[in-house]
């Protein structure tokens, strides 16, 4: 809903997303050239420009060098499942997933030691600079980067412990509630925060996305009695997949 006039260019980008939504302008299908948009509503170069700017900007067309503007192919947007529940095996719902024989899901994952930053020394409730187990995922299906991950653990809690590297050892691949477990941590909380943002330049190269596209950003937190164990961001492309809570009531 808007009120009052709208500027030429939202009126014009307005009418060309509704072709292409509505199937007039189907996937693929040349966008109109500049020259044309500015005939046939009647309105300059630069607001054509700008119309054509919005439609990219929603990734509703794309640029295809040397040949023109696209529309883009737009699919359902698929679910990535947040749960209350607690797989029996430990496995992190991820991997849960992938255990289905005709799941394509893959990972891979790089662990490193640093210093906590500012936010994430506050989230873990640590001082900055403390040192914490950084791990970066990327989670694919069919080949497809779907999903990235960063998370934090203090080493003060996991250093010189089985648990220390997430993805190597005998609790490899487990999720943090298993993994703490095994070293008397009981997790018994856990917070996450949705939001929304422009992706950053690396995300979407990782991502596959075009620059300006949004993503969902999930800050999960898990705490044992108050005490915060394990900290990530998750990105998830907003155009691609939706975020899906089944939660218990209790």
């Amino acid at each position: 809903m808007t009120f009052g006039e709208q500027p030429a260019y939202l009126r014009v980008a307005g009418d060309l997303r509704r072709k292409i939504v509505d199937g007039s302008l189907p996937p693929h299908t040349r966008l109109p050239s500049q020259a044309r948009i500015r005939e046939e509503y009647g309105v300059s170069d630069t607001v054509a420009l700008e119309a054509r700017k919005v439609l990219m900007a929603e990734g509703l067309v794309e640029g295809r060098s040397g040949s023109g503007t696209y529309v883009r192919e737009r699919s359902e947007p698929r679910r990535i499942a947040r749960s209350g529940y607690r797989p029996a095996d430990g496995a992190t719902p991820f991997r849960q997933e992938q255990a289905d024989g005709s799941a394509r899901g893959t990972w891979e994952s790089r662990s490193e030691q640093t210093e906590a930053g500012r936010e994430t020394a506050d989230r873990l409730g640590i001082k900055p600079g403390e040192r914490v187990m950084r791990t970066q995922y990327v989670y694919r299906d069919a080949g497809e980067a779907m999903m990235l991950s960063t998370s934090w653990e203090p080493l003060a809690l996991t250093g010189r412990t089985p648990v220390m590297l997430p993805e190597e050892g005998p609790l490899r691949g487990m999720g943090v509630v298993a993994r703490m477990a095994a070293i008397d941590v009981v997790v018994d909380n856990v917070t996450e925060e949705v939001g929304a943002r422009p992706g950053v330049a690396e995300e979407l190269l990782a991502l596959g996305g075009v620059p300006g596209h949004a993503v969902i950003v999930i800050r999960r937190t898990f705490f044992a009695s108050g005490l915060a164990v394990e900290t990530a961001d998750i990105v998830v492309p907003a155009d691609r997949y939706q975020v899906s809570y089944h939660l218990p009531v209790r």
